[in-house]
């Protein structure tokens, strides 16, 4: 039996973490999660999981949900803000972290964990993405697994087994290419958050699905498998295969290409994380090799979708870069969520924030929080928010 956290247990991975840990509960145990604002789902959970701990990010949130465990004599810890992640995903009786929540407020939680010798299921791809050496680093001194949840990045993983690192050729991350796939920028420019949050594959959050439309998510992923595998920047190249059924590939120095092959269910990923080194029995839909017709590749649209032309650059910028981007990109979806700019500014805040701010060397985590702070208010002095 492994004891399990979630940190973002009412998002669309951490609830389907959950199914996993409900389909194989001789398997799993939940002990301890975390939630935001959805007061309903956290009772929810809590009532069909009865784990010992919840930690809150919301005050509101908070305090209603430890009224009602009072009122309700329910036994539960619960805790608030970021000293309640980290405690709940550092407890002794922790074999495993999923992380699952959104943005960079992972990053901190997920290294005490790693810290704390927890293996990690990793979806949060904001922790890599701006604190990749370091988290690969600890891990390593630590000797956990960092276990990628990312379709893409799981797909990767899968194809590695048994083979040695060096004799990569290349990585080929596959992407779907967004709700706007062969659209142009003049067809882009009244795109509404309605429409962007409309992808045609995958069950997502808001905020992944806005960086999918503007290939941004894709991006953060390149920079993501650069840490996760060690491989070279212009080793890793995005194919777009709009059907999602190969889920990523790699390709080998003798010439061989290795493919992850399975139902657009983010399940799987989940489940092999969670049963790592071992499969389990599947709970995902069976591939119909007789329904398939076609599985089509082309390249990625760099004119019209700058996104993941920019994320190439910061990853290869190194240093700080990554962490402005990535900071830039969270508010500007954010603003355009709220409707206060307009689909297309989302990239052009971004590169102007690229524009602006200095690269540098990370030394520590201090300086990643340094610079999304910054980042951070000089959005909020541009837009008065």
């Amino acid at each position: 039996m492994k004891n399990v956290s979630i940190l973002g247990a009412t998002g669309s991975v951490g609830t389907q973490t959950l199914n996993v840990i409900k389909e194989q509960s001789h398997k799993f145990k939940l002990i301890s999660f975390s939630s935001n604002k959805n007061y309903e789902k956290t009772i929810e959970i809590i009532k069909n999981f009865n784990p010992k701990y919840v930690a809150i990010n919301d005050k509101n949130t908070f305090e209603k949900t430890k009224e009602y465990c009072n009122v309700n004599n329910i036994k539960i810890n619960v805790l608030y803000g970021m000293k309640g992640l980290i405690e709940i995903c550092t407890l002794d009786e922790v074999d495993i972290v999923v992380t699952s929540i959104v943005g960079m407020i992972g990053l901190i939680p997920t290294l005490e964990a790693i810290k704390a010798g927890k293996d990690i299921a990793l979806a949060n791809k904001e922790t890599l993405v701006t604190g990749g050496e370091l988290v690969m680093k600890a891990a390593q001194a630590s000797r956990v697994n960092i276990l990628p949840v990312d379709s893409e990045h799981s797909a990767i993983f899968q194809c590695l087994q048994g083979n040695r690192l060096s004799s990569i050729d290349r990585i080929l991350l596959t992407a779907s290419g967004g709700p706007f796939r062969g659209k142009t920028k003049e067809d882009l420019v009244d795109i509404t958050p309605e429409q962007a949050i409309k992808h045609p594959k995958w069950n997502m959050g808001k905020k992944i699905s806005i960086d999918s439309s503007t290939l941004i998510n894709k991006g953060l992923e390149v920079i993501e498998a650069h840490w996760l595998f060690g491989i070279d920047y212009n080793c890793i190249q995005v194919v777009i295969h709009p059907e999602s059924i190969i889920h990523s590939m790699v390709e080998y120095k003798d010439g061989s290409v290795m493919a992850q092959l399975a139902s657009t269910d983010m399940r799987l990923p989940i489940q092999y994380a969670l049963n790592y080194p071992n499969r389990e029995e599947r709970i995902v839909d069976r591939l119909d090799f007789y329904k398939i017709k076609n599985l089509t590749f082309d390249e990625p649209d760099l004119k019209n979708f700058k996104g993941l032309k920019i994320c190439y650059e910061a990853g290869k910028a190194g240093g700080i870069m990554p962490t402005i981007l990535n900071s830039a990109n969270e508010a500007a979806v954010d603003l355009f969520l709220n409707k206060k700019i307009r689909y297309l500014q989302i990239i052009d805040l971004i590169e102007e924030c690229m524009n602006k701010f200095e690269n540098k060397k990370i030394l520590d985590l201090q300086d990643i929080l340094d610079a999304e702070n910054k980042v951070r208010n000089f959005i909020k002095n541009k837009y008065k928010i």
